[in-house]
């Protein structure tokens, strides 16, 4: 009988080498047939099913038949429940002991029963559990063998079904099993943290199937033709009567298949052989009814016979319903909790961790287990599936990114050491060996040099790094089951949720190595947070030879999100962190003058104790540092800092119109009397807030020089970059004239400055002006205001020379209280103004540097110690503010400022330089 041969335990399935193509190599290539071939692959479920509910209806010859009552206990031996139909389940021990208890004469199969049920408590756990080993070994030879020669499909595709169909009825009872088991003192052969790899080696064959389908179907269409056809043919003339109806069907079974060819497999022609199966079903009908003229139990040979043409004309047209009907395994669907615990007990174990894909892939079977006569459920169990599948692939993603992310975070500890700020104490070491002073005593740990972690004695020890891609290269493993699958509708990339999962946690990497404190003003200097971001997407490219992704895009698209002020989940980036802390920071400690604009260095200073600071200047506002800026948050991330800084711009601009508006009456007369040196003075005294006035505006200008040195780091970062782009907007900007229009010229000087090319006018600082221009103001009286603030600026210099550091110092190329930086803010501050007024630049500054002109030399008549104390670095002031000036030359300086003033200044301040040196 076919169900006592299929149910033996796994040491018999090993003895007699069950499904192993390799341990008779002689007969490799013959054909796996046999007498019963479509049972050889029938579900024990389905027969178990057949025999128990069978004899719980017809239970009379259970008393009368041995062979029925051995068949009946070795049904109640298999397990405590049978599936009847997705979760409900048939406790076959307590229902045919509630039926046989009201039955006389069924005292014996009762006990029988209770007898069976202790047996399968005892016992059956162990059998199961020894025959899932047993098939994920010989699943995995299996599968090995077939896929480096899958021409064997052909021949052993038996096989195939068999292995499916035997590892589909394992994890049915192990379901139905572990959800339903009375209590127990262990259960731990009812747990199995190996059913990953079983399912990934039945998702392995289902897929070889598929893959070489036109292999299995020219085999047996081959065989088909010119084997089964022939051995049919005398098969039928064996039969001595055979009426008519009979006749004609069996003779079509012959022609059909003799009339198979292989060019039909070539030409990719559709087959549909479902015809000789139900003529077949049709034939055994005729010949099975009592007193049939052609009984069919009198020909053995007719039914051995189309029972193999039956398979192997399935396997021709019909692969798909054969998978379905041996390894679909959509009752998971309806026992989620059994299903992620099983994948939760998987995931726990390493050398579980290269199977763990095939949880996600056996989700695409649950699209098998609706009904077409119910579609309203098709929803539920589709938002079921994906919910499942979504959760699996989440899971192995961070277990992939979070090894992959580990690996990177080693690599840049390492990378790390090799900084420059870490070679101090090798340099101290060196200056010892130098100098033979005593080096340090025996009990003193000498620090280990970088690389010193690359040295073994043994290759066995295996270091944290090595254990780490061990277990990366098991994860990855797992994504090679297949790069996309079906989920109802849905098409899976299981790639995508890990890239997914890496954006996210390379995202979340970056903002924490920023280590940005608001309230302690500290934050990682840009250079070493460029240092680490590059040692962590170098390492992450080891992943592109484990699995196929993208790694290049991935950083592209997280770094790109970081020129953003937020990411695609609302998240501050590094935009918005620089950005706060450059204005909230380091300017505003500039704007107090704790900190100085360096143009010499082109870098900002600090100049106050350390302890004032958290920080200092010229770590975080040097090329280098800028440059790194550029390169972390590029042209994006540098607009959005310069329009925070233009908003800063604006409202000291807003507060500079408020002061000239309180003071108009008197500036109006300055400007008209500036030749006049006593009405100046007297004018002079009734003006207030000119100390203001140049802070504000120093202010401005501090804010305009920082903007400078970020697009000038650009502008070089973007030549290294691309040079080819560059070059021609450079090329553009050169043709733009002062009589070109001047919509084109700002649309040209707004890609130029997008490039970090400095341009005549600021596009940014013309647009945040003009958008403080409200309805009621007309453009003369802006004009006006603008015209006033210059004569206002103007008149207020000499003040400067009363502050004690507005000293010029040679080596910072500038003053200690920052007002070099007025030059920038006059020049590009009047540039706007006047382009959004549409006026003559050119003439109001040169009215500008008349008026300031004429009141420094009536500072130099001024004969008082306070004030003159400072008077050439004031001079030197003047000359600044024309030399940064597009629009201002020397010749219009010194046609109102006489040139010796400025040469005589610039001696004094560098012989004053040189005593301090001294």
């Amino acid at each position: 009988m076919v169900y006592p041969r299929r149910n033996l335990p796994a040491e018999q399935w090993r003895s007699a080498q069950l499904l192993s193509l390799l341990s008779t190599p002689a007969s490799m290539l013959d054909p796996a047939c046999c007498e019963t071939m479509a049972c050889e692959y029938l579900s024990m479920d389905i027969m178990e099913r057949w025999i128990v509910i069978g004899f719980l209806l017809c239970h009379n010859s259970l008393n009368t038949n041995q062979a029925s009552q051995e068949l009946w206990k070795m049904a109640l031996r298999s397990g405590l429940y049978l599936n009847l139909t997705r979760d409900e389940v048939l406790n076959i021990h307590k229902v045919s002991e509630d039926l046989f208890d009201g039955i006389k004469g069924y005292s014996k199969r009762i006990a029988d029963i209770k007898e069976c049920r202790e047996y399968v408590l005892a016992n059956c756990g162990v059998i199961h559990r020894e025959r899932r080993h047993f098939l994920r070994v010989a699943l995995k030879e299996l599968f090995k063998v077939l896929e480096d020669e899958p021409g064997l499909l052909g021949p052993k595709a038996l096989f195939v079904m068999m292995a499916l169909s035997f590892s589909r009825d394992e994890v049915l009872w192990l379901v139905r099993h572990s959800e339903n088991m009375p209590k127990m003192k262990t259960l731990d052969d009812y747990n199995d943290n190996q059913m990953a790899e079983l399912l990934f080696h039945m998702e392995k064959l289902r897929g070889l199937m598929r893959k070489y389908n036109h292999v299995v179907q020219r085999y047996h269409v081959q065989y088909l033709a010119q084997f089964d056809a022939l051995l049919l043919n005398d098969t039928i003339q064996n039969i001595y009567v055979c009426p008519e109806e009979e006749s004609v069907l069996m003779s079509s079974f012959v022609s059909t298949l003799s009339a198979l060819s292989v060019k039909q497999v070539e030409n990719k022609e559709e087959f549909d052989l479902r015809g000789i199966r139900m003529d077949w079903l049709r034939l055994q009908a005729y010949t099975s009814v009592n007193k049939a003229p052609l009984p069919l139990k009198d020909y053995p040979d007719l039914a051995k016979v189309m029972n193999m043409i039956q398979f192997h004309t399935r396997m021709v047209d019909n692969v798909e319903e054969m998978l379905y009907e041996t390894s679909e395994l959509s009752i998971f669907c309806f026992y989620p909790r059994v299903f992620e615990k099983m994948f939760t007990q998987s995931s726990e174990e390493v050398t579980m961790k290269r199977y763990l894909m095939s949880f996600p892939f056996v989700c695409s079977h649950f699209s098998q287990c609706g009904h077409p006569l119910c579609p309203e459920e098709t929803a539920i169990l589709e938002k079921r599936s994906l919910r499942l599948c979504v959760t699996f692939l989440e899971q192995i993603a961070k277990q992939t990114g979070s090894v992959v992310l580990e690996i990177c975070a080693e690599q840049r500890n390492l990378s790390d050491q090799l900084l420059p700020k870490h070679c101090a104490e090798s340099i101290s070491a060196a200056r010892y060996r130098k100098q033979k002073k005593p080096m340090p005593k025996k009990g003193e740990v000498q620090k280990e040099k970088p690389g010193a972690e690359s040295l073994r004695k043994d290759r066995t020890v295996a270091t944290n790094v090595d254990k780490m891609h061990m277990m990366l290269t098991e994860l990855c493993s797992s994504y090679s089951l297949g790069n996309d699958f079906m989920v109802f509708e849905h098409v899976v990339v299981p790639a995508e949720f890990l890239v997914s999962q890496l954006e996210i946690r390379l995202t979340e990497i970056i903002i924490k190595m920023t280590n940005y404190n608001q309230t302690t003003q500290e934050i990682t200097r840009p250079s070493d947070l460029l240092a680490g971001i590059r040692s962590y997407t170098a390492s992450m490219h080891c992943l592109s030879s484990y699995i196929n992704v993208d790694v290049t895009r991935l950083v592209k698209s997280v770094l790109l999100q970081q020129t953003q002020p937020l990411d695609s989940h609302g998240g501050a980036t590094l935009t918005h962190y620089y950005t706060t802390w450059y204005l909230e920071a380091l300017l505003r400690q500039a704007s107090s003058s704790l900190i100085v604009h360096c143009p010499t260095m082109q870098c900002f200073v600090s100049q106050s104790p350390e302890n004032e600071l958290s920080f200092r200047a010229e770590e975080f506002s040097d090329v280098l540092e800028l440059q790194a800026l550029a390169e972390l948050i590029g042209p994006y991330g540098l607009k959005f800092l310069g329009e925070n800084l233009m908003w800063h711009i604006t409202s000291q601009v807003s507060e500079l119109k408020k002061m000239v508006i309180e003071n108009m009456d008197i500036l109006v007369q300055m400007k008209n009397n500036f030749d006049k040196p006593e009405e100046m003075v007297n004018l002079k005294k009734r003006l207030t807030g000119g100390e203001n006035v140049l802070k504000r505006m120093t202010i401005i200008g501090v804010i305009l020089s920082f903007r400078s040195m970020a697009m000038d780091c650009l502008k070089d970062i973007l030549r290294k970059h691309c040079p080819f782009l560059m070059a021609p907007i450079e090329c553009l900007k050169d043709f733009i004239s002062p009589e070109t229009d001047i919509k084109m010229t700002m649309s040209v000087f707004e890609l130029a400055s997008a490039a970090g090319l400095k341009c005549d006018i600021d596009p940014a600082l013309v647009a945040a002006i003009s958008n403080m221009q409200t309805d009621n103001s007309s453009v003369e009286e802006e004009f006006k205001l603008s015209r006033l603030l210059l004569v206002y600026v103007a008149v207020s210099l000499p003040t400067l020379a009363l502050d004690p550091n507005s000293l010029y110092s040679r080596e910072h190329g500038g003053h200690n209280n920052n007002i070099h930086c007025l030059a920038a803010a006059i020049n590009q501050l009047a540039a706007a103004m006047f382009t959004v007024q549409n006026k003559n630049i050119e003439q109001q500054l040169k009215e500008f540097l008349l008026l300031a002109s004429s009141t420094l030399l009536q500072l130099g008549q001024n004969f008082e110690r306070v004030e003159v104390k400072n008077r050439e670095s004031i001079y030197l002031l003047l000359h600044m503010i024309v030399e940064e000036s597009p629009f201002l030359s020397q010749d219009m300086l010194e046609s109102c400022f006489p040139y010796v003033l400025l040469r005589n200044a610039y001696r004094e301040v560098h012989k004053a330089f040189i005593l301090t040196l001294a």
